[in-house]
């Protein structure tokens, strides 16, 4: 069974801020990747795919009687398409807090494994990601 999509935010600010933060975010994705700095890089792409899942609603488990001429088709222009979950700035707060706590979990467990080049490696992309909690 399908969970409900999210409900819009109430607060437009909220909304605001989110897309603020979102789009700070994907402009410093471009600037890391003009100065090659691939841990930010990978972090920023990995936190925007990350926003862009939650915000994705989850197809219904039955679909509605579509076209007779194609299987599974839907009939007339734009019957497929779904409003998208609309975040707010603490849910993207949210997702980037759990990013940033995957990576140290890791670095942690690469840390006791003797990795330690790819345990820094996953701290820096986590320090990358943290300054956006405080934007």
């Amino acid at each position: 069974m399908t969970a409900p999509a999210a409900d819009p935010p109430t607060d437009p600010e909220t909304t605001d801020d989110a897309q603020a933060l979102r789009t700070l975010m994907r402009a410093d994705l471009r600037a890391a990747m003009k100065e090659r700095r691939r841990e930010a890089v990978s972090a920023l792409r990995a936190a925007l795919a990350a926003i862009d899942n939650a915000e994705a609603v989850e197809a219904p488990d039955a679909l509605p009687a579509g076209s007779e001429h194609v299987a599974g088709a839907h009939a007339g222009v734009g019957s497929a398409e779904a409003a998208r979950r609309v975040l707010s700035a603490d849910d993207v707060r949210a997702l980037l807090r759990t990013q940033i706590a995957e990576r140290r979990t890791e670095a942690d467990v690469y840390e006791t494994g003797g990795h330690g080049d790819a345990a820094a490696r996953l701290r820096r992309e986590a320090d990358a990601l943290d300054t956006y909690l405080t934007r």
